[in-house]
């Protein structure tokens, strides 16, 4: 590899993907449970229980995020879990989706987020397996000087 080049891997980008959505949904899940419906633009005047609910589902959002943070801490990252964690964070898109169906569109702001829940996944689904291949794949090390790289003679006798 030239000096001054910087190459990154697939494995690179699911684990650097994985950091950052951990951090993200950690992050906004504390957000929203500390704040509550006031966290939440165009819903400030929102009841008691929809600011109970507001707070329970981001505590489980925050956890998600601790389960994002946990896989890509794991060698090799599990795509199993990858897929897993990918597929119930397009499930919400398509519930947002749903959501537009039935109710109209939201706040501007929901948008953006919808588009996030609907096209990270599919990344997701496409870089899962990269470090359990770049893991199973042997890395082309030289051997040390002075090693014998043949097999020791056979000691029948």
């Amino acid at each position: 590899m030239p000096k001054g080049r910087c190459v990154v891997t697939k494995a690179g980008w699911l684990k650097g993907l994985s950091l950052l959505m951990g951090y993200a949904c950690v992050a906004i899940g504390l957000f929203h449970v500390v704040l509550g419906v006031a966290s939440v633009p165009g819903a400030e005047s929102a009841g008691a229980t929809v600011d109970s609910r507001e707070r329970f589902y981001n505590a489980i959002f925050l956890g998600f995020g601790l389960a994002w943070i946990w896989v890509a801490r794991q060698s090799p990252i599990p795509a199993s879990m990858v897929r897993w964690l990918s597929a119930v964070f397009l499930l919400g898109g398509v519930g947002r989706l749903f959501s537009i169906a039935v109710h109209g569109m939201p706040h501007w702001w929901q948008l953006p987020l919808t588009a996030l829940e609907l096209v990270l996944p599919p990344v997701y689904f496409w870089l899962a397996t990269a470090d359990e291949r770049a893991k199973r794949t042997p890395a082309a090390t030289p051997e040390p000087a002075g090693v014998a790289t043949r097999p020791a003679p056979r000691q029948d006798r």
